[in-house]
């Protein structure tokens, strides 16, 4: 039996956002899922773009890297309130489905 230890399948994008396997789903999704009690076989069918290693691979590392990543998801949440602020102040949702029906009459 070798010894060899394996590196976690995580990648950072150019936008900052860790990736998983070197796929487009995001560690944030992972964890969450993980965290609303799916199992890491639930995830793998939930993503099957992933394998099953390398979602036990990324949950062991979130389990002895807890504050870290959750640090991380921190900042992601920031980020994602900031552009959703963004964009509803450039586009304003209000209304918006009246306005699409109003383009199909």
């Amino acid at each position: 039996m070798s010894q060899e230890t394996t590196t976690v399948p995580l990648s950072l994008d150019e936008a900052g956002v860790f990736r998983v396997a070197e796929t487009r789903v995001s560690l944030d999704s992972v964890i969450y899922a993980f965290e609303e009690g799916a199992t890491p076989v639930e995830i793998v069918q939930q993503y099957p773009t992933l394998d099953l290693a390398a979602i036990y691979s990324v949950i062991g590392y979130y389990l002895q890297n807890r504050a870290e990543v959750q640090e991380y998801l921190e900042q992601r949440k920031i980020q994602r309130r900031e552009v959703r602020d963004e964009i509803e102040t450039r586009f304003n949702p209000n209304g918006l489905r009246e306005r699409l029906l109003a383009r199909t009459r």
